[in-house]
């Protein structure tokens, strides 16, 4: 019985051994720009190289080494300084997929047989001069489901941005298409005319569905954008890109479920190892990290942030739900540090899946259920500080709130109407203010309710008599951005102008303007 068992025990690991291969290559500058070492191209050290689970650095030569699996890929996290290769949709070119067999057979196409292991999986880069001062763009889920949304998401948005200046690079916080990963070229072509480099994150409308496991589900998305989880630094800052879709849910086997896989946890906490405290530390996700009923497993969210407890500037991103929030997660959320950690939910290109009433560029209005515009992130760089502005697709930057109060009212008649300040980027704690006629200053009262634009614009399509053309929008739900103060009785007959003044979570000023009736009956 015993020779049995060692038996089986030393086939296994010959077996395991076996499974495990040597990849080995170098990290250089690429001076001419050909993809390739020459005789006068210098290697470059300390540059990060992971499997996804481990990371190395190079050596003084620019040499690595790291264990790799079949159905691994091996890419390099970006140095400052440094830009790496884009391939023609601008999207980086960091990677080596090994999969010596290939992907399983899957209703939208993963990676073909790569054959054995390169013998050297080399990594050109370019020296750059990097700012400290910097932009980049941000877009929450585009989700097209088919070709006329694609088309939505290009004129709406891409064509706004189409050679955008002072733009450093863009990332995209998952749900690049919707199910039909057949799509993914086509986004990747609409993403190639804003012409500045492109970092993607996979979204649960991302996944291969028809997988048993997790670590198969990113098969199509791999192919076409590489690694699902990664990082790269630019100036001060430390970016890392988490897929975070447990798929299929580990409870049950059914949808999914927010949260990491531990290989994904162990990524971090070695990547982590080679950036001094200081960064600037952005992480950037799908799936938000609060939750909506049980929406994301706790533990994982624990563990992300022991791991970020020694770094006291962070910020994280997430899209998914199509409403715009601000979260601040303090010591009771698990926090380590005094200093919250700021989480912005951001607004989406998409909107509310592209539905409402076509505009007279025939565009869905598609603003999201929180009342929020459709729309996409600026996120501006100084150092290791941030800031961070939602621009509303098609609209000018002033436009940051929407002003929602009775066009008329009766002289002397008090009114359960009110005015109401949707201030899209607002937080709980910000100020917001009104006056009337260049009247007194008065703060308006915080609360989380429906946006009353929203539903007037949502009934709409329950109270008209004659068909409107798009789709009608989603059910609303409660803003985490809206302000209300009663109406004054004692307006005099005429038109008044209301003024609002809205102060972020940055000191930044921002102001609108309204009109409103008073009449005599």
């Amino acid at each position: 019985m015993k020779k049995i068992i060692s038996g089986i025990i030393f086939t296994l690991f010959v077996g395991n051994i076996s499974a495990q291969e040597i990849a080995k290559g170098l990290v250089f500058e690429d001076l001419n720009g050909n993809g390739k070492k020459d005789r006068n191209e210098k290697g470059i050290s300390g540059v990060g190289i992971s499997n996804g689970k481990e990371v190395v650095t190079t050596d003084d030569k620019g040499a690595y080494s790291i264990e790799v699996s079949d159905g691994d890929l091996v890419f390099v996290i970006k140095p400052t300084g440094y830009s790496l290769p884009l391939n023609e949709y601008n999207f980086p070119k960091h990677y080596y997929i090994h999969k010596p067999t290939g992907s399983p057979e899957l209703e939208f196409k993963g990676s073909d047989k790569t054959g054995p292991l390169p013998k050297s999986i080399d990594f050109g880069l370019r020296k750059v001069q990097e700012n400290k001062k910097f932009t980049s763009l941000i877009f929450g889920d585009p989700q097209p489901y088919d070709l006329e949304e694609v088309g939505f998401f290009e004129r709406a948005i891409v064509n706004n941005l189409e050679g955008v200046e002072g733009v450093a690079f863009g990332v995209s916080l998952g749900d690049l298409v919707g199910n039909d990963l057949s799509l993914f070229p086509h986004y990747s072509k609409v993403m190639s005319k804003i012409g500045i480099p492109w970092y993607n994150i996979m979204g649960n409308h991302d996944l291969n569905f028809d997988v048993e496991e997790d670590r198969l589900s990113d098969e199509t998305f791999q192919e076409h954008f590489g690694p699902a989880t990664y990082a790269f630094n630019y100036a001060d800052v430390h970016f890392i890109l988490l897929e975070n879709i447990l798929y299929p849910d580990p409870r049950d086997g059914v949808g999914y479920w927010g949260g990491f896989r531990d290989d994904q946890l162990e990524f971090i906490e070695n990547d982590l190892k080679l950036v001094p405290k200081d960064k600037l530390i952005i992480l950037a996700m799908h799936i938000p990290l609060f939750e909506e009923g049980d929406s994301f497993r706790d533990a994982d969210r624990e563990r992300l942030f022991e791991l970020l407890a020694d770094y006291p500037n962070t910020l994280s991103f997430s899209a998914h739900t199509h409403y715009q929030r601000q979260d601040f997660f303090g010591k009771e959320d698990g926090w380590k540090q005094e200093k919250p950690h700021h989480h912005y939910n951001a607004g989406t290109p998409s909107g509310d899946w592209y539905k409402g009433v076509l505009d007279e560029n025939g565009l869905p209005t598609s603003t999201m259920r929180d009342g929020t515009p459709k729309g996409y992130v600026f996120l501006d760089i100084d150092g290791n500080q941030y800031k961070t502005r939602y621009q509303v697709a098609g609209k000018s930057p002033d436009y940051q709130m929407e002003i929602f109060a009775p066009k008329v009212i009766e002289q002397g008649k008090k009114t359960t109407s009110g005015i109401y300040v949707n201030f899209f980027m607002g937080t709980e704690g910000d100020e917001v203010k009104y006056r009337i006629n260049n009247g007194k200053w008065v703060k308006l009262n915080y609360l989380e309710d429906y946006d009353p634009k929203y539903l007037v614009d949502l009934l709409q399509w329950d109270t008209t008599e004659k068909l409107l053309d798009g789709k009608r929008p989603s059910l609303p739900r409660q803003s985490h951005h809206l302000w209300r103060a009663n109406i004054p009785n004692k307006l005099p007959v005429g038109v008044h102008t209301i003024e609002v003044e809205a102060t972020d979570m940055y000191g930044q000023k921002h102001s609108s303007q309204a009109k409103m009736e008073v009449r005599e009956k």
